[in-house]
């Protein structure tokens, strides 16, 4: 198929380069993402942090009673108080191991509705996408945007963001009481804390581009690992499962080495917070030591005094968890933002026109295409199709063929030039009505792993079982469907694997024909059938052809001949239009191609009776007129 060398040519795989892309810090963009994100989960956020306040309410019941334990019970022997006391600690230990439940399941919920809204979210923007988008994105790379990205918002709208808040105020409110108990001590304690808070920061600064960049280097090797998965059967054709396996482990340990750093800056925050802990028990030593020695402090202010300085210290090192969990969740948020901003499709269309029917007349008038700027695939086309017609496509490969036809898909825009559609510029049509017209038979024709009666009825989802049996007849698959023991509901796995390349081509025209389109587009239809097969199924083109605009690239003989118009195109040319016997008749471009391809074809279908030997001229190529890009 021609478009195949228009395609490489013009438009390269795009490769995200982590490197180049690396931020610092957290992107307006992200914020802006998050803010959104939070608000629209206010309510279960609010409902959190109330339940998040008592659950740390009730934690500081326990280091409270542990002064009037050591100074009161203990201390005055007091032993009426002990009761009291024990049963305050009880009730908050049950409070707060109930809120901590009620916790896990209301922000548990919030978090994974999330996860799967903005799953939702980004799939349907990503599919609305122009189709040039997924001709230079990698699979994988989308698939870790719509999968994996989303992830890290549960720490957003789950338990981190809530558990960050509750830690700063439980931290907020012990340092109040421990400035009560000895404001000499806890000054010494904050200037501890507050060189950790300093490399906790300049840790992040650093953890957080590694982050990005791991999210990007998982989308580049699980996009690769998705081709070698696909491609199983050429890489075993051609045994390069050595070579797949050395590109796999290059993205692998670029992945971990990523991964690596991050380890080693995660375990350098855990291991400082290790030494402020141990620097902040070294100084309550020496100064509380004192400080009870001296008569300013008792015993029990003392324990009192540890297990608050627990309560604050606690929450700042759990800040290098949840900070961690936060960056990635805005790294996630950052890159799911690049893509929600591009425009859609559905977007375009907001200003354009209805056109809830269409008849199928298409015309060109001074198109000219290209992929890459000054490098032209298509120059001044202009041609009128009819409604109802047939135009067919030949030419070498590389001449535009596919390019053409995208243009009449409104898969790609003209430069230059202007497509109609009975008389209206396509630039000016809602896209969605306009596709609803349309059919495509492709010659790598894409099934899904479902049903054979789900594949034919994929453009009417809710056909019947009569219909779907009626076209499958017409296209002749019921000639093999009715041998599988299933039928109809046999599955024929991932993109058709199961199936022959005819059978999938069958499939194909029997699911264009449920379609009933306006304009249907063959693109080499009958390519993966052999002589046999594609003789049956002229009789199920040609009746799919009746009464609707089609246009046809195909090198068989038996299609071309009956088009009502033939388009020769070379190097983005029309060189030569007419019909089959008009451009015999010329001796010109159409006559050469024909003599050179499709004589031993005319020959077999015409004389099937006759010795045929080709001529030298087409003896060049005889075993493999179905697979040349000639025509």
């Amino acid at each position: 198929m021609g478009g195949t060398a228009e395609r490489s040519r013009g438009l390269r795989p795009h490769a995200e380069d982590p490197g180049k892309d690396r931020k610092k810090g957290i992107t307006a963009g992200a914020w802006e993402e998050a803010r959104a994100l939070i608000w629209a989960h206010r309510r279960r956020l609010s409902l959190g942090l109330g339940l998040m306040l008592v659950n740390r309410a009730a934690g500081l019941v326990l280091p409270a009673t542990s002064k009037f334990l050591m100074d009161d019970v203990v201390g005055q022997q007091r032993w009426d108080l002990l009761s009291t006391l024990a049963m305050a600690a009880g009730v908050a230990t049950i409070v707060e191991s109930g809120t901590s439940f009620a916790l896990s399941q209301v922000l548990g919920v919030a978090a994974q509705r999330a996860i799967t809204d903005m799953r939702k979210q980004v799939e349907a923007h990503v599919m609305r996408l122009p189709v040039r988008y997924f001709d230079s994105t990698k699979s994988g790379i989308l698939i870790s945007r719509i999968m994996t990205d989303a992830e890290g918002i549960r720490n957003l709208v789950g338990t981190g963001l809530v558990q960050l808040t509750g830690s700063i105020l439980t931290a907020l409110v012990s340092l109040g009481v421990l400035f009560y108990l000895n404001w000499k001590l806890t000054t010494m304690t904050i200037l501890v804390l507050g060189a950790f808070g300093i490399g906790l920061g300049f840790a992040f600064a650093r953890l957080r581009p590694l982050f990005r960049e791991r999210g990007q280097i998982n989308a580049e090797v699980t996009g690769r690992l998705a081709e070698t998965l696909g491609g199983a059967r050429i890489v075993k054709a051609y045994t390069a499962e050595k070579r797949e396996e050395l590109v796999f482990a290059r993205g692998a340990h670029r992945l971990f080495r990523n991964v690596a750093q991050s380890l080693t800056g995660v375990s350098t925050v855990t291991a400082f917070s290790t030494l402020v802990l141990g620097a902040i028990g070294v100084v309550m030593i020496l100064v509380g030591g004192s400080s009870i020695q001296a008569g300013t402090m008792t015993v029990g202010d003392f324990v009192a005094y540890l297990m608050f300085t627990g309560l604050m210290a606690l929450p700042v090192i759990q800040l290098a968890s949840i900070g961690t969990q936060i960056s990635e969740a805005f790294a996630g948020l950052d890159r799911i933002r690049e893509i929600r901003r591009m425009a859609t499709e559905d977007d375009e269309d907001a200003s354009r026109t209805a056109m809830p029917e269409v008849d199928g007349e298409v015309e060109f008038q001074d198109v000219t295409f290209e992929y890459n700027a000054g490098v032209p695939v298509l120059t001044h086309v202009s041609f009128r199709a009819p409604a109802g017609t047939t135009t067919a496509l030949v030419g070498s490969s590389g001449s535009g063929k596919s390019t053409l036809i995208s243009l009449v898909m409104t898969f790609n825009r003209p430069q230059s030039g202007r497509v109609l559609v009975d008389g209206q510029d396509l630039t000016a049509i809602k896209l969605r009505d306009y596709r609803q017209h349309l059919g495509v038979v492709l010659q790598d024709n894409f099934l899904f792993d479902g049903t054979l009666a789900e594949n034919i009825a994929y453009a009417r989802p809710h056909a019947t079982r009569d219909e779907i049996v009626a076209v499958s007849r017409i296209a002749h698959c019921d000639e093999f469907i009715q041998d599988f023991e299933d039928g109809y509901d046999t599955v024929v796995g991932e993109r058709g694997v199961r199936l022959s390349g005819g059978q999938r081509q069958r499939v194909a025209i029997a699911r264009a024909i449920l379609a009933n389109p306006r304009i249907l587009i063959l693109d080499e239809a009958t390519s993966s059938l052999d002589s046999e097969s594609e003789a049956m199924i002229q009789d199920g083109l040609q009746s799919l052809r009746q009464g609707r605009t089609t246009f046809v690239i195909a090198h068989r003989l038996s299609t071309i001949r009956s088009a009502d118009q033939i388009l020769v195109l070379e190097h983005g040319e029309i060189v030569e239009r007419g019909t089959h016997e008009e451009l015999i008749d010329r001796s010109g471009r159409y006559r050469q191609l024909y003599d050179k391809q499709y004589k031993f074809e005319r020959d077999r279908f015409i004389n099937p009776g006759e010795d045929f030997t080709p001529e030298p001229e087409a003896a060049a190529i005889p075993r493999a007129p179905r697979t040349s890009s000639a025509l």
